[in-house]
């Protein structure tokens, strides 16, 4: 295959769900492998404060389409699904013509990109599928059963390992999945894992207002879904609050989503208003302070076949941060955080309170926890580790940046 553009190698990144630079792994992708001397595109929604149509920054040039839907229905996948890949089909040509590219990157959810992947390989280009979330067990946890959209979901990832030249895992048991399910030769399947930059996540100055005037701080951080437990956490602060009569504990929980009005509705009918501060999806700035001022940092993901093989980012920032951890025993979740977490009973909102409360009056074990957490991110898992595989897959894949294609 001849390099698009003279002897360099190029890449477009496709990513759907999140802008960059937003999206903290697909950023971290992209200016790890522009540092490296590829040529970096990346196509991704539009979102607030995420508006520009084109920018280029650190080296990489962003391709922004509208996406006026957010689904939150099974219609509502289908309407923003279809019009996100007919726009990623629109500014890939644009691509194309303006800087060219030589493999295509895509980032799931959803897993159609493949058919951009197949169109474009007619004409000589890689497809690589950077495997982010398991979307058959996805649905599952949303919906609550395997109807005829979960087989088409099923269906869709067959078909996107099938047409992969290369499989970018985020940690084993993903792995384990495109190579058992999806049938991909382990020679073709590569684990790079989602750590965290420390040039960013760095301990601020505590903020005492995010206290609300209480001794304690819990700090959760992540996206207000459908999946990611917050009913489940809601419960445990009613238990802390109302079943043990804590009222010296504040609980801030950082992130937006589709469920963020919801769960604020939920939090004032538990009567836990008080308790319970909601920012929204907020700046790094505010992230950090809350961070940098938690005692105990909590994630209540449930059990189920989607989140027990997935890795989740705010783990490894929580670790990175110094601060110990309450979660639910998952698989993934272990393999992550090992001695820096307490694991409480799976689906436990109850044991989930106990085990925050267990921290929460041992000082001890909390430095401990947070020391723990720390030097496995800054010795083993920091983003600078994964870099480098990322880097070497990509050179197996296409040669050097500027050599000959493989």
């Amino acid at each position: 295959m001849t390099a698009s553009r003279g002897s360099r190698r190029r890449i477009l990144i496709i990513v759907e769900n999140l802008p960059v630079p937003f999206d903290r792994r697909t950023w971290q992708e992209a200016t790890t492998l522009a540092r490296a001397g590829y040529g970096v595109a990346v196509i991704c929604p539009k979102r607030p404060g995420f508006e520009r149509f084109h920018e280029r920054l650190d080296g990489v040039d962003i391709y922004r389409h509208p996406l006026p839907v957010e689904a939150d229905s099974l219609a509502g996948y289908v309407l923003e699904y279809g019009m996100a890949l007919s726009m990623q089909l629109l500014l890939a040509l644009l691509v194309l013509f303006r800087h060219g590219f030589d493999v295509i990157h895509a980032c799931n959810p959803p897993d159609d990109i493949f058919l951009l992947g197949r169109l474009f390989g007619l004409i000589g280009k890689r497809f690589v599928f950077d495997h982010h979330d398991l979307n058959p067990e996805l649905y599952e946890s949303k919906f609550g059963s395997r109807g005829r959209l979960y087989h088409v979901l099923t269906w869709l990832e067959a078909q996107s390992f099938r047409a992969a030249d290369l499989v970018i895992s985020t940690n084993d048991s993903y792995r384990a999945v495109a190579i058992e399910r999806g049938a991909v030769p382990a020679s073709r399947v590569v684990v790079v894992r989602s750590g965290p930059s420390l040039e960013r996540l760095r301990v601020v100055a505590p903020a005492e207002r995010w206290k609300n005037g209480r001794r304690f701080l819990v700090g959760y951080v992540g996206v207000m879904g459908k999946q990611e437990g917050i009913p489940y956490l809601l419960q445990a602060v009613d238990h802390v609050v109302n079943d043990c009569g804590r009222s010296d504990i504040q609980f801030c929980l950082v992130g937006g989503g589709t469920e963020l009005e919801a769960m604020r509705r939920l939090a004032a009918e538990m009567g836990l208003d008080a308790h319970v501060t909601f920012t929204g999806r907020a700046a790094d700035q505010v992230l950090l302070e809350v961070l940098s001022t938690a005692d105990v940092c909590v994630n209540p993901d449930p059990y189920n076949a989607m989140n027990d093989k997935s890795t989740m980012n705010k783990i490894m920032e929580y670790m990175a941060l110094g601060k110990p951890i309450v979660q639910f025993d998952l698989t993934e979740g272990r393999v992550s955080a090992r001695e820096a977490s307490l694991y409480a009973a799976r689906n436990d909102a109850r044991d989930l309170g106990e085990k925050v409360l267990a921290l929460i009056d041992d000082p001890a074990a909390r430095e401990r926890m947070g020391r723990i957490g720390q030097d496995r991110v800054r010795n083993e898992l920091e983003w600078r580790f994964e870099a480098a595989k990322l880097v070497a897959a990509y050179e197996s894949l296409l040669g050097p940046p500027g050599g000959a294609a493989a």
